[in-house]
């Protein structure tokens, strides 16, 4: 039993815990100007590829998760699933960047305010280094953005080494917020890691990033490690994972669970999208899934 969802429309039913206060309305008209550009990024994945890019920004995301310092003068235009149109209109940006997984969730709210958007595809990271060359080659950092890709293609030809001849464990991701849980499939960014890693999901065949199931059909695919994902509020998640797991039988019937192969993984390096966090990212799941110490 289980059927696709949306994960950022239940975030967006959710706020995000921790975020600050969004910045009042008189925005420095010389912050974050380059030529004439003024640009807004409301992700921290973005805020941080932008930063990695040496592009200034005049708007970044309300987070409690830090910004660079670099944008310590930016204002802050609000939640990414839930932004401050009036914010961001007063910025008047020349270019405003959100993801692609949010498209759904914001385009309307955007239209209404003719706010032209760039949706930056960050659900793999193949398809993330190819919007950080676009962005790269649009603001001539063709160069930096080059050599960003070129680290991780590095580390992903050292991982793909370290795994070669190694078994395939069977992997369940749970991708949590507060109050709920989904699971995550193999297009998911997640997902993506995990192939990378030498992982195999025991969700497979969709076209969605995330699905409903219930622990029964879930324990029929009896996955060889459990990776449990916490956003929103990480804290209060992570406290209902061990509660589920506690008061749920069924998870006790899982071979993940007798064999102590449970992980959760740490927000900060595995987020919803790509993110430059990939590579540590992938050294982190090559201890869970191959039991490296």
């Amino acid at each position: 039993m289980k059927k696709a969802i949306s994960l950022f429309g239940l975030l967006a039913s959710v706020m995000l815990a921790g975020c600050s206060a969004i910045a009042g309305n008189n925005a420095n008209e010389q912050i974050g100007e380059q030529d004439g550009d003024r640009v807004v990024a409301t992700t921290v994945a973005l805020t941080e590829i932008m930063d990695a890019l040496d592009i200034d920004l005049v708007g970044v995301p309300s987070s409690y998760k830090e910004l660079p310092e670099r944008y310590a003068d930016a204002k802050e235009v609000g939640n990414p699933m839930i932004p401050d149109m009036e914010m961001l209109l007063s910025l008047k940006p020349t270019e405003v960047f959100s993801v692609t997984t949010l498209k759904y969730d914001l385009q309307e709210m955007f239209d209404d305010r003719g706010i032209d958007m760039t949706y930056a595809n960050l659900e793999s990271i193949d398809a993330m280094h190819e919007e950080i060359l676009k962005i790269g080659e649009k603001y001539d950092r063709m160069e930096k953005a080059e050599a960003i890709v070129a680290r991780f293609e590095e580390k992903a030809a050292l991982i793909e080494k370290a795994i070669e001849g190694k078994e395939k464990p069977s992997v369940l991701i749970l991708m949590g917020i507060p109050g709920s849980y989904l699971v995550a499939t193999e297009q998911s960014y997640i997902g993506d890691l995990v192939k990378r890693a030498g992982g195999v999901n025991v969700i497979t065949g969709e076209d969605v990033e995330f699905i409903s199931s219930n622990t029964e059909y879930l324990q029929q695919t009896n996955p060889d490690v459990i990776l449990r994902a916490a956003h929103g509020m990480p804290e209060q998640v992570i406290q209902m994972f061990d509660e589920e797991f506690r008061s749920n039988d069924v998870w006790k019937h899982f071979d993940a669970v007798k064999n102590g192969r449970v992980y959760d993984l740490e927000e900060t390096l595995f987020g919803t999208t790509g993110n430059l966090a990939a590579a540590e990212a992938l050294d982190e799941l090559l201890k869970m899934l191959h039991e490296e110490k």
